[in-house]
């Protein structure tokens, strides 16, 4: 199968506006195609979208809150993010309530964190101080495929021993008290995976070296503005977008030079009719989808009480006691259960951006972690487990909206059984996304391409992988060797 069928009306199709497709458009229109996406639902954005879901005037992110990779992200520093829309970087990145009142506390000031961690203070310099030096390297390293050879080679093993370490039986030996593992900890369970693994830590490792050189920011007026600088951008250079339009078969698109799909494995083997070599559609048939969230709203009449000190500041609460506890939850989840007391994610935007909601009021962004495929409704779980570190939450709560894993894949079908990271996050298949091959973007089919999370470096709103795969498709199809110019004022 070839996508250039006939004379083509266009040069590049792009199905699917969520972040990494948008960066795939943008850098193709920017290199002087004429660019045309496709989206299924009738707003752009994907998992990076904002919209009034519980009350009037209270505006909440719909999957994506809280950027850690907004400023690491090479495509965005290209695009210039910063410059197009107004980034609020909290003074604490993350905090981590603990029993008894006590709390964690990430600054971006890796110093102040390390003061306020008393004794386990100088193993997390000692742990962070490397990789926070040289942050750059870092989201250089883990922001392609691992497959290849690494430019800055002493941070990259400087990483992979903390990893090892972080990812396995000798976890705990850095660490004498509690505050600090379950920091890292309540950042490494961000994969949705059983703890402790090498996925899970690196994972852990790399957002913490972000939270710590630029901080986590959070947009003003909600992740929609991050797709907005992007659909500006894509428009301003001659591209289109047309909404409400599903794609079904790859047969229907227009003629073009290049197709990219910000579509999941599973998705290109039903678009494909068949057409897909067969070993390589083995290879699509076997990528594993892991766990799931289930997501909650709430419209609040106060901020959350907190009882600890300094949680009122974190742009991001991770919420599920010690390290231990934390890791009963998640192993639980990962053997196909619901946790009692579970690991919650909690973000409350409206603190530092009061456009969110009325004056006054607060909007609260929280998901817990459970099995695919999930049908159960999290919102009481939820609550009791904010209530256990924030006595008088229930009272504030205005109202909810809430979603299952399979309603959040009923919103997104890239997130399969409620998957949000477009596929099981482990070490083969962060190596191995959605197959092993040294440009996992391109198919066998002629001029198509995947950009979604799905294919290198994986989850997060960063935009790599559709500015990977573009570059990939410029460079194979379409003649051009040199990357174009992204930034604001170029073009």
């Amino acid at each position: 199968m070839s996508v250039r069928r006939g004379r083509p009306e266009i040069d590049a199709v792009v199905v699917g506006s969520g972040p990494n497709g948008l960066a795939a458009a943008v850098t193709l229109a920017r290199a002087g195609l004429k660019v045309r996406v496709y989206e299924r639902s009738a707003q752009v954005g994907g998992g990076a979208a904002t919209a009034e879901l519980t009350l009037p005037g209270f505006h909440h992110d719909v999957c994506s809150a809280v950027h850690p990779l907004a400023l690491a992200s090479e495509f965005f520093q290209r695009f210039g993010l910063s410059d197009r829309l107004q980034l609020t970087v909290p003074e604490v990145s993350y905090g981590h309530p603990l029993p008894g009142g006590r709390a964690g506390l990430a600054y971006r000031s890796l110093a102040r964190t390390v003061d306020e961690l008393g004794r386990d203070g100088p193993a997390w310099h000692r742990l962070f101080a490397p990789l926070v030096e040289h942050s750059q390297q870092v989201a250089e390293f883990t922001g392609n495929q691992l497959l290849r050879v690494p430019r800055h080679p002493a941070t990259a093993l400087r990483f992979g021993l903390r990893t090892l370490e972080q990812g396995g039986p000798l976890w705990d030996w850095r660490f004498s008290g509690d505050e600090a593992p379950a920091l890292l900890t309540g950042v490494s369970a961000h994969t949705i995976r059983a703890l402790p693994s090498l996925a899970t830590a690196g994972a852990g490792l790399t957002l913490s070296t972000y939270a710590h050189a630029g901080g986590w920011p959070i947009p003003v007026g909600g992740s929609g503005a991050i797709v907005t600088a992007m659909v500006d951008d894509l428009l301003a250079h001659g591209g289109e977008i047309i909404t409400s339009t599903e794609v079904r078969r790859l047969s229907e698109l227009p003629p073009a030079r290049v197709v990219l799909l910000d579509l999941t494995p599973r998705a290109l083997l039903r678009l494909a009719e068949g057409e897909l070599p067969a070993g390589y559609a083995r290879r699509l048939a076997a990528f594993r989808y892991g766990n799931a969230v289930a997501k909650v709203d709430f419209a609040l009449s106060d901020p959350v009480p907190w009882q600890a000190r300094g949680l009122s500041a974190a742009g991001t609460v991770h919420v599920g006691g010690t390290r231990a506890m934390i890791r009963r939850a998640e192993n639980t989840v990962a053997r196909g259960r619901h946790a009692e007391e579970p690991y919650v994610l909690v973000s409350q935007p409206s603190g530092i951006d009061p456009s969110r909601a009325p004056a006054g009021r607060h909007t609260l962004w929280a998901y817990t972690h459970v099995p695919r495929g999930s049908t159960v409704d999290q919102t009481e779980v939820i609550i009791r487990q904010i209530e256990r570190y924030a006595p008088g939450f229930r009272d504030t709560i205005l109202a909810t909206a809430s979603r299952t894993a399979q309603d959040v894949e009923r919103h997104n079908p890239n997130y399969v059984g409620g998957d949000i990271s477009a596929g099981e996050v482990s070490l083969t298949q962060l190596v191995r996304r959605p197959v092993l091959s040294p440009d996992p973007w391109r198919t066998p089919l002629a001029g198509v391409y995947l950009c979604s999370s799905a294919t290198p470096p994986g989850p997060g709103v960063h935009g790599l992988a559709g500015w990977h795969a573009a570059l990939s498709a410029l460079r194979h199809d379409l003649g051009v060797r040199v990357a174009p110019d992204l930034s604001p004022t170029a073009g």
